[in-house]
């Protein structure tokens, strides 16, 4: 198998668009005293005192127009699968040759929209319902840091808000989230996360990342907020230092708030077997409900109903290079969109009927 071609982060590719579907031809029906110069048949002469509807009108299928239609609906739907079987045995191609291209994160657009999305899409859409707020905060262009809190268990909430900007962003933007050291440990998961445009939760890659105008996901929390007991739902856990804060300083990059309600009762972890944890090589070792106990069956999420909130930016393009050096004002501007998401977490929660719905 061929190498895959490595290009810039920044390279700006184009996407192909969808094919139009050919428009549906519409036939009009001339007057009892119109003639055709085109040898088809004239229309039906009413008798005196008497209305006699148009028979296309009643019966398309009795006209041409029916019949062309028919034809047109049944090539278009035949296009439509030859379109989509050649698309998937180009793509199989691609990737059998490596004739695709990756930036130098390893990042894999066509696999990402193509695939992953793909798979990602109908537990956002379908499963957890996830509603969308506030997607306009996000700028159309140039880098931004998406300050989010975590929670959940397992980290499905990173997943599905990158489902959220990639499907809902007016400009199509993806996003790119910085991940755990684990995450790229683990066997399979490190490819994925790679292919899927994650790296490493580092200030260097952040900062290329963002002068290149990406977009940039981070959660703080980290492993303290995926890993809290169920009684701390939805309590911000610590933002570390504010390095954040100095990596967007030094960007000149926005950092925009991002609440997300309904991962915290996924997996309601109602205790911890640390000793099993610290054996596993893993922060914790969750117990809920059903898991262990029901053993796969278990690890199954609960359907809950999910809110994600993009809160109003806040700029940092105003102060000064060494900013970011500034201790005072890093933890300003850390306890400022601490407290901004925290905020919305609760106005969210009162106005959410329930957990499922």
């Amino acid at each position: 198998m061929a190498d895959a071609k490595v290009i810039p982060f920044d390279d700006d590719r184009s996407r192909s668009g969808g094919a139009s579907r050919p428009a549906r031809r519409r036939t009009g029906a001339g007057g009892p005293g119109s003639g055709r110069g085109d040898g088809s048949a004239a229309p039906v002469s009413a008798l005196p005192g008497a209305q006699v509807p148009e028979l296309s009108g009643l019966f398309p299928e009795a006209g041409e127009g029916g019949q062309e239609s028919r034809q047109d609906a049944g090539g278009s739907a035949a296009g439509g699968w030859e379109r989509r079987i050649a698309g998937g045995l180009a793509f199989l191609r691609r990737r059998v040759t490596g004739d695709y291209d990756v930036d130098e994160f390893g990042y894999d657009e066509e696999l990402t929209d193509q695939v992953l999305m793909s798979l990602l899409r109908p537990l956002a859409d379908k499963y957890f319902r996830v509603e969308v707020k506030g997607i306009e905060n996000i700028p159309s262009d140039g880098g931004a840091l998406i300050v989010a809190n975590h929670s959940g268990t397992l980290p499905l909430d990173g997943l599905m808000l990158q489902v959220a900007v990639h499907d809902n962003h007016p400009a199509d933007r993806h996003l790119r989230l910085l991940a755990a050291d684990l995450v790229f440990h683990l066997p399979v998961v490190n490819e994925l996360a790679r292919k899927a445009g994650h790296t490493l939760a580092c200030a260097e890659d952040a900062q290329r990342l963002l002068e290149a105008g990406e977009i940039v996901g981070v959660m703080p929390e980290g492993f303290k907020g995926i890993g809290k007991p169920f009684g701390e739902r939805y309590k911000l856990q610590r933002f570390g230092r504010g390095g954040f804060v100095s990596t967007a300083l030094r960007a000149g990059a926005p950092i925009v708030p991002c609440s997300i309600v309904g991962a915290e009762e996924i997996y309601p972890m109602i205790g911890n077997a640390k000793t099993l944890a610290r054996l596993l090589g893993i922060p914790y070792f969750p117990i809920t409900p059903t898991f262990p106990w029901l053993g796969p069956l278990g690890a199954l999420p609960l359907p809950t109903k999910w809110t994600i909130q993009f809160g109003e930016p806040i700029p940092t393009d105003g102060y000064p290079p060494e900013a970011a050096e500034d201790p005072m004002l890093m933890f300003n501007l850390t306890d400022q969109v601490r407290e901004q998401i925290q905020h919305t977490l609760y106005k969210l929660l009162v106005q959410r009927r329930s957990v499922f719905f």
